[in-house]
């Protein structure tokens, strides 16, 4: 089979509905990522090795915590020496909550309007299917210098096990470029905002509520902090700026907890207030950390109550710059699919990426399949159609990363 204009020889190779039954497959595994679970993404890690076994591909399967395995494939080029490029997924899901919520089944990866619906087909068991196919068609299409890694990973959605695991493996040190391959809907994203989980426990003194003169309130204190909290997000964004893809610093109270629904006369002793915080670029994380403790000490200090802050998580925001050859790579294959260069833009969560960047300094880009804000919702879905355009895009990028020490220099610059 010839190419058509425009096309390369992968393009002819690329087994779409393949691609697209294997996505299927995946979401109708229900690998929810939830406290206690023997297993989550066991299922679909034997059925990502059972694939890369059936293609050859040299793989290892490694738990990071009981019934939660990494897989990893190696697939060599054949092309001689080479730089390293890896495309990361994941397979764990967040719950789907009711299932009475969702006009579908939410495990059922029904095809219907052109769309595939159900619980993990955008984020991101789509962009995990289309990392595999891309590389395969790409393999099939002949030999290329160095290497590729697929890494899917476990424990995405919680605290992301897996990608800490593999930095800190000595494969990390031999990738030079990584594209994660979340739902990002078409952008290109060089930057993803930091996250930083607060958890301030509010200490005060039970009373009867006839008598409120005798206690310390911490649900008056903690209604107090998440007013005071606000001004913690003015200063923030005066004090780190805006950027032009993350924006700015937010920061959200998330639980307000205090007393017994059972005891309505009685004020509690003991209180807690939630706060994610989200970042961007040049932000510093202490001066923050340290900014919301003493604003909510001299919030709650006339009520008598203490805080003690606990930073439950802390994942800078990350940023790769836009001519790195792993942005270029992704830049230059969307361009030929789409026939008009992608935006750039930041992911408004944190990834795994994050964690590879910072805990084994590695270049990442997010960029897959399905909408930007669709993950976590119900209904959730992706544009079949996508899962083709994506492994096409991979594939490409793929090419054009492990290349370019051989690619012709752009007029005024070099080679990305």
């Amino acid at each position: 089979m010839h190419s058509g204009p425009g096309e390369q020889p992968w393009d002819s190779l690329l087994d779409t509905e393949a691609a697209v039954a294997f996505t299927q497959e995946l979401v109708r595994l229900r690998t929810v990522n939830s406290e206690g679970a023997e297993a989550v993404e066991r299922p679909a890690a034997d059925l990502v090795a059972a694939l890369f076994t059936r293609f050859g591909w040299e793989h290892t399967v490694t738990e990071v915590a009981p019934g939660r395995p990494n897989v990893v494939a190696t697939v060599e080029g054949g092309g001689g020496q080479g730089p390293t490029l890896m495309f990361e997924g994941h397979t764990d899901v967040v719950t789907e909550g009711d299932p009475a919520d969702w006009s579908v089944d939410p495990y059922g990866a029904e095809i219907r309007d052109g769309r595939m619906w159900g619980r993990g087909t955008a984020d991101m068991k789509s962009g995990v299917a289309a990392m595999i196919y891309g590389v395969r068609a790409l393999q099939q299409a002949g030999p290329f210098p160095g290497r590729i890694v697929l890494g899917v990973m476990a424990d995405e959605e919680g605290m992301m096990l897996g990608a800490k695991a593999f930095a800190a493996s000595p494969a990390a040190g031999e990738v030079d470029g990584v594209v994660v391959c979340e739902p990002e809907g078409y952008e290109v994203c060089t930057s993803a905002r930091g996250g930083i989980r607060l958890r301030l426990d509010l200490t005060g003194v039970m009373a009867h509520g006839a008598m409120p003169q005798e206690g310390r309130s911490p649900i008056e204190a903690g209604a107090r902090i998440v007013e005071a909290l606000g001004t913690v997000r003015e200063w923030a964004a005066v004090r780190f700026g805006r950027h032009p893809h993350a924006g700015s610093v937010t920061v959200t109270p998330t639980v307000l907890l205090g007393g017994d629904p059972d005891q309505l006369n009685v004020i509690p002793a003991h209180g807690m207030v939630g706060v994610d915080v989200r970042t961007i670029p040049g932000t510093d994380h202490a001066e923050l950390i340290e900014r919301i403790r003493t604003t909510a000490e001299q919030a709650a200090g006339p009520f008598g109550v203490a805080v003690r802050q606990t930073v439950v998580d802390d994942r800078p925001a990350v940023e790769t710059p836009e001519d790195h050859p792993v942005v270029q790579g992704l830049v230059a294959a969307h361009t030929r699919v789409h026939g008009s260069a992608p935006a750039f833009g930041a992911v408004p969560g944190t990834t795994d990426g994050t964690i590879l960047t910072r805990d084994a300094g590695l270049p990442t880009v997010v960029y897959g399949p399905g909408g930007k804000w669709i993950a976590h919702q119900k209904d959730e879905f992706v544009e079949v159609r996508e899962i083709g355009e994506y492994a096409r895009v991979y594939a490409g990028a793929a090419h054009h990363f492990l290349t370019r020490s051989t690619t012709p220099a752009p007029e005024g610059g070099a080679a990305a």
